[in-house]
């Protein structure tokens, strides 16, 4: 299939973070783009300012008439399988045969282009939007589809011309195993979406099987040194390149001398040949820095210039929840973000007792899908004890069915910590106010970000 035989595209789920880039970015280079999603969002209410009409019923009466042609090709995400859409299920009974998922679409566009790829459980997204922002800011000539919301261009699409792409490598339902990118970046083998890899083993030979599919120019992989890479690192013929925080080692690229001053950070960071001194951590955390190491780490190997991906560090704003402060005074603070993985959660507030010193702080989780809850529930459980007061909402299902026995409120037993309760959505704001903390914490993947608006408008009105 080439890409310029296709004409126009539906996209079932089009508000997806992966899904609207996509839409986005077929609109502009010309092309007809049409989709369905059930709710209304920031993606798709962008995507329909750029003239893409969005359906939000699942009524196959409401299909466009020319989604029948052999010219269009119907983009669907997995998760929309799961849900018994109507659409979806008509389409398929219809023999429809251009169908295809999300990732074969994204291998179609980045085929014959210089392609990088970051993969990993965590970390792929704040490292694909800082290299994405460092690539635009040094004039490459570059689409990036984004797997969050970059702060500085308001958007999860990059467009700065189109001689070379960066993608989100994401390994749920083995999806990067339709890339063929030419430099890849590997941030963490942590185990995650235990519905498609039940053991860490599974996840493990998934990434082999990615790393076999780097191709030439290039040919190049970036492998975490801190992460458990033995087994995959004897597997691959692609040439690797390590990186490392706080490791000094010669040939590979680290980052260290790391200080907090006014509550911001500054590293040094090396390359195989010379240092980079005191550049801006744009986000607070150990976690963070390992993610920023990788994008530099790419950079150098691609040649850009220090003083301009010093610049682009520096101009940096951030990405959509991910450390997102929406209220700062002397009384309280206000932090927002999206982790959802017990290792995520960890790194998040360790960052905040590290930035914050002695300071109450009050977090709020929302679980996301019952098989992760289920499988991680004792690690779950620690990490949420390093809080001073929890509140849990419930399971936000995704792509899932409830699973019998899966809870916020089993996994409140398992947590030891006295300050603890759940709560549903609508009764959240009455719970908070009731509370003596610092600083709050909202935490998760699911729909608690839709809370983010009314949370910070009531600190303003009650903390000015």
């Amino acid at each position: 299939m080439n890409l310029d035989d296709i004409k126009a595209f539906y996209f079932i789920g089009i508000g997806g973070m992966g899904m609207s880039s996509l839409a986005s970015y077929l609109n502009y280079i010309g092309k007809k783009v049409s989709g369905y999603d059930r709710s209304r969002s920031f993606l798709t209410h962008k995507l329909e300012q750029e003239g893409i009409s969005i359906i939000y019923h699942d009524n196959i009466d409401l299909l466009p008439s020319w989604i029948y042609s052999e010219q269009c090709l119907i983009v669907y995400t997995p998760a929309i399988t799961k849900n018994n859409n109507k659409q979806w299920i008509f389409l398929q009974k219809n023999g429809k045969k251009n169908i295809q998922k999300r990732s074969q679409l994204l291998s179609l566009i980045t085929k014959n282009k210089i392609c990088i790829a970051i993969g990993g459980t965590h970390g792929k997204t704040t490292t694909g939007v800082l290299l994405g922002h460092i690539l635009k800011i040094t004039g490459k000539n570059i689409t990036a589809f984004l797997g969050g919301i970059s702060e500085n261009y308001q958007s999860n699409l990059i467009l700065n011309g189109n001689d070379m792409f960066l993608v989100e490598a994401d390994e749920f339902d083995h999806s990067f195993l339709h890339l063929n990118p030419n430099i890849a970046c590997i941030t963490s083998l942590d185990q995650d979406h235990v519905d498609t890899y039940p053991k860490k083993d599974n996840l493990v030979q998934a990434y082999i099987k990615f790393s076999q599919r780097i191709r030439h120019p290039y040919k190049t992989i970036f492998l975490c040194k801190e992460e458990s890479y033995y087994s995959l690192s004897k597997t691959i013929t692609t040439n690797i390149i390590y990186y490392s925080i706080l490791k000094k080692e010669k040939g590979i690229y680290y980052s260290n001398h790391i200080y907090i001053k006014e509550n911001k950070w500054y590293f040094d960071f090396h390359t195989p040949k010379e240092t980079w001194k005191n550049l801006t951590l744009p986000l607070p955390g150990y976690h963070n820095l390992k993610n920023i190491t990788a994008a530099l780490a790419i950079s150098d190997y691609l040649k850009l210039k220090e003083n301009e991906v010093r610049k682009a560090l520096w101009l940096f704003k951030g990405i959509h929840r991910r450390y997102s402060i929406h209220f700062q005074s002397k009384e309280k603070i206000y932090i927002d973000d999206y982790a959802h993985h017990p290792t995520e959660i960890n790194a998040l507030i360790n960052t905040i007792r590290k930035c914050f010193i002695n300071k109450q702080i009050l977090g709020v989780f929302q679980p996301h899908l019952f098989s992760r809850t289920k499988f991680f529930e004792e690690d779950f459980a620690r990490s949420l004890e390093k809080l001073d007061i929890l509140i849990l909402l419930d399971i936000y299902p995704a792509r899932e069915l409830p699973l019998y026995g899966v809870n916020s409120y089993k996994l409140l037993d398992k947590i030891k910590m006295k300050n603890k309760e759940v709560s549903n959505m609508s009764n959240l704001l009455n719970q908070i106010e009731k509370k003596q903390f610092d600083i709050l914490l909202t935490i998760g993947a699911g729909s608690i970000d839709s809370l983010v608006y009314t949370i910070k408008n009531w600190f303003h009105k009650r903390y000015g």
